[in-house]
């Protein structure tokens, strides 16, 4: 290798260590500033639970020694990184956009953006539809005479899992996209495939939701809905690039 080939992959190297930098940073100030509010941000992300407990404070348990102290951490610390996800995609994206053409970066911002917000959509979904419904059910199954007192690991565990699932399945539509942009697949081969990717919906759902119909069934309907979502958008986009280059021609 070249003195001249050495020196592009050094600057390469030292701009990805100060973008990984600012962004440890970002998390880290985001983390440090809301850590006093620690236990009060955990009673928030539970109160889909425990508004349906006679008595929320009593109700709820830590088994371990350390957790009333490490689930607060461990929540607060999950939530910086969610909320410094703008920043990260934007460090990443001024990385990786020099090199990229300029048709690229034309669907690259949109689609950025698209995925921050489909991102922070699922986990709101989760939130205020996913879990009201899903602890419902689960105190409600309880048999008579068994008092439902939940631990607050396995509750802080079980809310995080679900955040993840919706916040990820809401990137159908981004996903489908790109794999129709990219030339992996085609608007007419989605199409015919519609019944295996509706099955597909329901697999997934039974797979990273509790083992309740109510909670499998409410992710799949929108997952389901976001893949039409991004079948249309690819369709639309498709439709404009046939007729810009008719227009050329």
């Amino acid at each position: 290798m070249s003195q001249d080939q050495e020196q592009p992959l050094i600057a390469h190297l030292v701009e990805l260590r100060n973008r990984l930098l600012k962004s440890v940073l970002v998390i880290l100030v985001l983390f440090l500033g809301m850590f006093y509010f620690a236990n009060d941000l955990y009673l928030i992300l539970v109160k889909p639970l425990s508004a349906l407990l006679p008595d929320a404070q009593g109700q709820m348990i830590a088994t371990g020694v350390a957790a009333p102290f490490l689930v607060p951490f461990k929540l607060t610390l999950v939530l910086a990184v969610l909320l410094a996800v703008p920043v990260l995609l934007h460090q990443a994206w001024a990385f990786i956009s020099p090199g990229l053409y300029q048709h690229e970066k034309k669907f690259a911002i949109p689609l950025l953006f698209s995925s921050i917000a489909l991102f922070y959509l699922g986990i709101a979904f989760a939130y205020f539809v996913v879990l009201p419904l899903a602890f419902g059910f689960f105190t409600m199954a309880a048999p008579e005479g068994i008092s439902v007192m939940p631990d607050i690991t396995n509750i802080l565990d079980f809310i995080l899992k679900i955040f993840f699932a919706f916040g990820i399945a809401f990137e159908i539509p981004v996903a489908t996209f790109l794999m129709v942009l990219s030339g992996i697949t085609t608007v007419q081969s989605l199409s015919e495939k519609r019944p295996y990717i509706f099955l597909g919906c329901f697999v997934v759902g039974m797979l990273v939701t509790p083992p309740d119909v109510i909670s499998q069934t409410i992710l799949a309907l929108p997952m389901y809905a976001l893949f039409e979502g991004g079948v249309l958008a690819s369709r639309l986009i498709r439709k404009t690039d046939e007729q810009a280059e008719a227009d050329q021609a």
